[in-house]
This record gives structure tokens, C-alpha cells and sequence, in this order.
């Protein structure tokens, strides 16, 4: 964000919590619980952000006049602390007009699917569920099991997790993409190392507000819920496929032994992946960010390598690498999370969006 493009936003800021001030004091507005309390509300939270931009621009104003005396040695040193002062408030208030993602708050679904690597991609598709369920209880949230196709082998084919609490999707929102593991697999009789991947999508789970579904616009298909190897896991047809047929997308679940209950899950899978598609479409993406999440499976596209042999992982985003990996297995992934939230945000603050 340019200097003046900053200044005219803290300009707009400032405006508007002046507009809000008076608007308390107006008796139109006091007559109205309804509307007092909205005004109330973002007067609050622009409150601390206004006393920062008031504080700085008095600083700037300080240093300026230090500066024009700097030729007595105590103003040239009133000068550099000022600056140094001005220059912390000036980053603390960039950060915090960073436009906030409308998603943060939102519960998640989170997809795991096996990719390369067979009988031993399930087994670490399972595993990253382990891990994530941990993550998820580590920070208080509560994980229900949307779906899952269990594998003869171990672990998933697939699973769908809901994770829900506030704040889950700031947390989880930077697992979506390909995370490979390098290790020997249990099977593995050479003693050899093998490289396998399981994909991960991260969505935000839309309620029924985000996102208005027509019924005509939706096939639901039923058929027999079937486990590993095609046993017949109960002898009616429980397990749901929804259509979205304006998109293609589809759904199916076979979780539950309860046709309600499975399509209920059904839904909340597909509006999230509508409100997802709409919000990329918003940012002219047309739902490549999912795709981009989870692209073909391949061992050479990733976004984390967890390398057994060496107690290593490695984030490829940010070049950052922990060895503990058995630490991060039981869900320890505040460091990687930290550190993406604080890259996105470097770039934003470049950027200026």
C-alpha cells in the first residue's frame, strides 16, 4: 500500500468514527435499541484502531519538529526514537487494516483422499485425519465424521471431517493441497523407503443463510452403503449421491446407517463447496483455489513433505522445516500455522490488499 493510499485510508477510518460518535449522540438513533447497538458495535471496534491512528499522526508530527532541530544533539536523538516510535505504530496500524477474511470464524470441512501410492496412501490419508483431529482438540474444537470409505489396507480412501468451533477455518485454512510422506511402510519387507500422497481440501462450511439451494436443482440418488472389499454394510438403500445439476458438482455419503442422516451431511458438503465456488468466483478464480488444493495427487506436487527416516517436515510454501515430526503427527502444527498466517499477511502488507 503506497504512502498516500495508506494516508486516504486513514482518513476514511477517521471519518468514519466520527460519523459513528455523532450518530450516538442522535436521538433517532438512541430510540432504537435495535440501532444502537449496531452503531455501538462498530463504534467499539474502530475505537483502539482510531486511538492508534491519532497517536501516530501526533508522533509524526513530534518527529517532524525534532527533526527541524536536529542540529542540538538532544533532538537528534528525540528524533530517532520518535521515528522508531512512528515506525512500529505505522506497521501495527498497517496490519491492522488488512481487510479480515470473511471465512476466519467459520466451521470446516476438511476432505482427505488417498492419492499416489496405493495400499500405503490410504494408511497416511488415515493418518492425516489423526493428525487433524488432534490439532482440532488441541485448540477445542469439536470433529465430526461426515464420511468415510475405509481401505482393506488400512486408513481411507476417503474421509470427511466437520470441525467446528470458532476460529476453525483461520487455523485449518492453510492444509488445503498435497502433503507427501517418505517412509517405510509397514508392508515393506526390503526395509525400502517409499514416497506417498494423500490430498487434502479445506472448505468453509456454509450454513443455510451463505448459501440458498433449489431442490429442483439437486438429483438425489440412493443406493446400498457398501465397506472395504464391497461387503454390504447394511441391507437398504441409506447411502445418498446428490447432483447440483446447474454445476455438476456431487456428493455422496454413506457414513451413517440412516438415509436422513446421510443426506443431511450430503447438503452440508454441497453448500459448502457452492459457497466456496461463489466466494472464488467473487475473487474472478472460478474455483481454481480448490483445485489448486488438491491438483492431481502426484509425489511431486506438495505443499508438506513428512519425512520418517529424518524426523522432518517441511513446509515448501515458506522453506520452513521442523524436525519433530512425531510431535507434529500428534496434532503440533501451531508453528506452520503461525508461520503462514504471518507470510500471508507479509504479502498482504506489500501488496496493499
Amino acid at each position: 500500500m503506497s504512502d498516500k493510499a495508506f494516508t486516504d485510508r486513514l482518513a476514511e477510518i477517521e471519518r468514519a468514527f466520527e460519523e459513528l460518535e455523532a450518530s450516538m449522540a442522535d436521538p433517532a438513533v438512541l430510540s432504537d435499541p435495535q440501532k444502537i447497538a449496531s452503531v455501538g458495535k462498530r463504534h467499539s471496534d474502530l475505537k483502539d484502531l482510531v486511538a492508534d491512528i491519532r497517536t501516530w499522526r501526533r508522533t509524526v508530527a513530534d518527529l517532524q519538529e525534532a527533526r527541524s532541530m536536529a542540529s542540538d544533539p538532544d533532538m537528534a536523538k528525540l528524533a530517532d526514537a520518535l521515528a522508531r516510535e512512528a515506525a512500529e505504530l505505522e506497521e501495527k496500524i498497517r496490519r491492522e487494516i488488512i481487510p479480515a477474511d470473511p471465512n476466519d470464524d467459520k466451521n470446516v470441512i476438511l476432505e482427505i483422499r488417498s492419492a499416489a501410492g496405493g495400499d500405503e496412501a490410504a494408511i497416511w490419508a488415515g493418518d492425516l485425519a489423526r493428525m487433524f483431529t488432534k490439532y482440532a482438540e488441541r485448540h477445542g474444537f469439536l470433529v465430526e465424521q461426515l464420511d468415510a470409505a475405509p481401505s482393506e489396507a488400512g486408513g481411507y480412501d476417503k474421509i470427511v471431517l466437520a470441525i467446528k468451533g470458532r476460529g476453525a477455518w483461520s487455523r485449518l485454512k492453510w492444509e488445503g493441497g498435497v502433503h507427501r510422506v517418505q517412509r517405510v511402510p509397514k508392508t515393506e519387507s526390503q526395509g525400502r523407503i517409499h514416497t506417498s500422497t494423500a490430498t487434502v481440501a479445506v472448505l468453509p462450511e456454509a450454513e443455510e443463510v451463505d448459501v440458498q439451494i433449489d431442490p429442483n436443482d439437486v438429483r438425489v440418488d440412493v443406493f446400498r452403503s457398501t465397506g472395504p472389499g464391497g461387503q454390504s454394510v447394511n441391507t437398504t438403500d441409506s447411502a445418498v449421491r446428490l447432483t447440483h445439476i446447474p454445476t455438476g458438482l456431487v456428493v455422496s455419503v454413506q457414513d451413517e446407517k440412516s438415509q436422513l442422516q446421510n443426506k443431511e451431511k450430503a447438503f452440508r458438503i454441497l453448500r459448502s463447496r457452492l459457497l466456496q465456488m461463489e466466494q472464488e468466483r467473487a475473487q474472478a478464480e472460478l474455483s481454481g483455489e480448490r483445485r489448486s488444493q488438491v491438483g492431481t495427487g502426484e509425489r511431486s506436487e506438495k505443499i508438506r513433505t513428512y519425512n520418517y527416516k529424518e524426523n522432518r517436515v517441511t513446509d515448501h510454501r515458506i522453506g520452513l522445516t521442523i524436525r519433530r515430526l512425531d510431535q507434529v503427527l500428534e496434532g503440533d502444527l501451531d508453528e506452520f500455522v503461525e508461520a503462514l498466517a504471518a507470510d500471508q499477511q507479509a504479502k498482504q502488507l506489500s501488496s496493499g490488499k
